[in-house]
């Protein structure tokens, strides 16, 4: 039956109860909406966490990346590294393989000058030898030249006749031929023309030959 009330302060009856089934289901609304209720209130909480979460997800995302930079940096510099002690150790192969050389290089020149030492001393002896026979030879002969050559005439005579003609040397021509050609005289030939050396007029040459014909 029916119940009502009247005022406020009276609790409510319902007007018939509730099966078993009913009361479950009841329980269960009741539950579900309780826990809306408590996941509506930490919701905002949930959603900051997850924000941090995905923040220091990307911190450690960028870190990771600065890590892998440094690393491809360090691989880059240790494969340098390497590359310069390679070379390093072929310079240092390299010099000594030319220091070696340069040994070699210098037992061989002490070796070469002990052996050919005597021969060379003979040989520069023989070429002296050689040497001082062919200037004493040419001294000899220019001492011979020197013997056999007329002297060279400084001075001039004007005692020869003031007329004559002129001759041009020719081929084959000295002042003794040139003489009997004109049939003047040698000294004047020499005088009148200032021949300091009779034996080097030359083809060409004009001579004034005094009295000639």
């Amino acid at each position: 039956m029916d119940r009502s009330f009247d005022g406020a302060d009276k609790p409510l009856v319902f007007a018939k109860r509730f099966s078993k089934p009913q009361c479950m289901s009841l329980r269960l609304l009741l539950s579900l909406g309780l826990a809306s209720v408590a996941a509506a209130q930490t919701a905002p909480s949930a959603q900051v966490e997850l924000a941090n979460l995905r923040e220091d997800v990307r911190g450690l995302t960028q870190r990771t990346g600065e890590l892998l930079l440094r690393l491809e940096q360090l691989e880059r510099e240790n494969a340098e590294l390497k590359r310069q002690s390679s070379q390093a150790t072929r310079a240092a192969v390299s010099m000594e393989q030319l220091n070696d050389a340069v040994s070699d290089l210098n037992r061989t020149i002490k070796a070469t000058v002990a052996t050919s030492k005597n021969e060379t001393l003979q040989h520069v002896s023989t070429q002296l030898e050689k040497l001082a026979k062919q200037t004493n030879a040419a001294i000899d002969s220019l001492a011979k030249g020197m013997a056999t050559r007329s002297a060279v005439q400084t001075t001039f005579s004007d005692n020869y006749a003031k007329e004559g003609i002129s001759y041009t040397v020719q081929k084959g021509d000295s002042i003794a031929v040139i003489a009997k050609k004109t049939g003047a005289k040698q000294q004047d030939i020499i005088n009148a023309n200032k021949i300091s050396d009779p034996s080097r007029i030359m083809v060409g040459q004009t001579l004034f030959i005094p009295g000639g014909k």
